[in-house]
């Protein structure tokens, strides 16, 4: 089940990138405005809490329905409490594993662990299971070509 290779950052330097800062249009064609003149830092945009910030490549499928694929790298912050619904690393038994994490019946003793694949099962996670949230997923990098 282990589907995540984890790997520290490293924070101190900076990464000034070129920033258009009007935005890239996603529908129609607009004129240039201006030009790209600012910066943007990529550790300061993906890393608000770098002390428990982990970075980790997504290995596997089951969260393909919520766009994140196999060989994407995650963000996961470590200091975020979680909520429901928030996708979060898990280590259930030993292992990690990415998942939806399901607290709407936690008053009842419920928690699941939800993928967003339907070829996978959700997870419930009992008593009897060695279960923590390892960190809360916050962003997504994805190779496109």
């Amino acid at each position: 089940m282990n589907e995540l290779e984890i790997y520290r950052g490293r924070f101190a330097a900076e990464l000034p990138l070129p920033f258009a800062d009007g935005g890239i249009r996603a529908g129609f064609p607009s004129p240039a405005e201006g030009g790209i003149d600012r910066t943007l830092d990529f550790n300061r945009e993906l890393v608000p809490h770098p002390a428990a910030t982990f970075y980790a490549r997504v290995m596997g499928v089951s969260m393909v329905g919520a766009g994140i694929d196999e060989g994407d790298i995650i963000v996961v912050d470590r200091s975020l409490q979680p909520r429901n619904n928030d996708i979060v690393v898990a280590v259930i038994n030993g292992e990690f594993s990415m998942k939806y994490l399901d607290l709407t019946n936690r008053a009842r003793g419920e928690i699941w662990l939800r993928p967003a694949n339907d070829s996978f099962p959700p997870i419930k996670v009992t008593p009897e299971d060695d279960f923590a949230v390892w960190g809360v997923v916050t962003k997504v990098i994805k190779n496109l070509r």
